[in-house]
């Protein structure tokens, strides 16, 4: 069965109008299906939706830069440099053609502005980082360009692509396609987002590791009338540590709160004797203990309404935490 590829064409709009117009046509002949927003020249936040459902439907995303960085959108960026971003976060291919010699550009094609010319720089630099591009001098450079570029990357990297419905016998396997075609992509969105999350989490401390927690013990001599302090230390697991304070979210509690009964907890765990004191962990101690098991994903802080009504910072645990909570502090059957 023939396949189509569709391929979206994303630049700035009235400086380029010749170049894009040579850059459909020559995706057009090489029987490709060329979209992009010559409907919308002038686009605002509203249209960007629609364009966003567009480039979905694309297989391949053409990306051309000359002398202006274009019209901004409320967060301060182009759209075309949003274009850019979102085909990347859909796994979309990019193949870029930036403009050779920007300094020979015309100034009305140019932007004047010292702040788009900064702008328009770092765009550029963003998507050459980790990518070949290509460089164009004039309008007449495009479609070579373009053509030995779209056929090697469609060789390369074979998309989806669309099938036309009357040259498939079956107008259900038609439809299978489709459904299979949509399952494809959402599982290649997930495995995308847990691989994101595997390499930027992979480096992290297991449960298995050891962390060094330090702390004070304070507690008032009435015979000497006055306090004993000492510091304390204690190395425990963070699977230990997880053990010890997680039955104590089961009720969120608020995040001094769960300080004081972790602080506790450690140095009752170290020193045998009754102590009617008080002891405290080390601050930034505590503070580390709380983000490593965020990123642990095992619990979550969150600063929202407590039980009587203020707002504060409150633990809870996760999916996860509750899991392995439950895993470590359920009793075994003795064999």
């Amino acid at each position: 069965m023939s396949k189509r590829y569709q391929v979206f064409v994303s630049s700035t709009y009235a400086d380029l109008k010749d170049e894009r117009s040579k850059v459909i046509q020559t995706i057009m002949e090489l029987d490709c299906i060329p979209a992009g927003m010559e409907l919308f020249p002038a686009i605002d936040n509203e249209q960007f939706e629609f364009i966003k459902k567009i480039i979905d439907d694309c297989d391949y995303y053409i990306l051309i830069i000359g002398g202006r960085y274009g019209s901004l959108s409320s967060d301060g960026l182009s759209y075309t440099e949003k274009e850019f971003d979102y085909a990347l976060e859909r796994n979309i291919k990019v193949i870029a053609f930036l403009h050779e010699n920007p300094e020979n550009i015309p100034l009305g094609k140019s932007e004047k502005s010292e702040d788009l010319r900064i702008k328009l720089n770092l765009f550029k630099e963003k998507v050459s980082t980790n990518r070949l591009v290509k460089f164009w001098n004039n309008a007449g450079e495009l479609p070579g360009l373009v053509a030995l570029s779209l056929s090697k990357t469609i060789k390369t990297y074979p998309a989806t692509g669309w099938i036309r419905a009357n040259t498939i016998g079956n107008p259900e396997i038609y439809h299978e396609l489709n459904e299979t075609r949509k399952q494809n992509s959402e599982l290649r969105d997930k495995m995308d987002l847990l691989t994101k999350h595997k390499s930027k989490f992979e480096d992290l401390a297991d449960l298995k590791d050891t962390f060094k927690i330090k702390g004070e013990y304070k507690r008032w001599n009435s015979n000497n009338k006055r306090y004993f302090e000492k510091d304390w230390e204690i190395e425990l697991s963070w699977e230990d540590l997880f053990s010890l304070f997680s039955p104590y979210l089961l009720k969120p509690p608020e995040d001094e709160s769960i300080k004081f009964t972790i602080g506790k907890m450690l140095y009752d765990k170290l020193e045998d004797e009754d102590n009617s004191g008080k002891a405290t962990i080390n601050d930034q101690d505590f503070q580390t203990l709380k983000i490593h098991f965020s990123s642990l994903e095992l619990i979550d802080v969150k600063y929202t309404s407590t039980t009587n009504g203020s707002m504060g910072l409150l633990w809870f645990l996760t999916e996860k935490g509750t899991d392995l909570m439950r895993e470590l502090r359920s009793v075994k059957k003795q064999l």
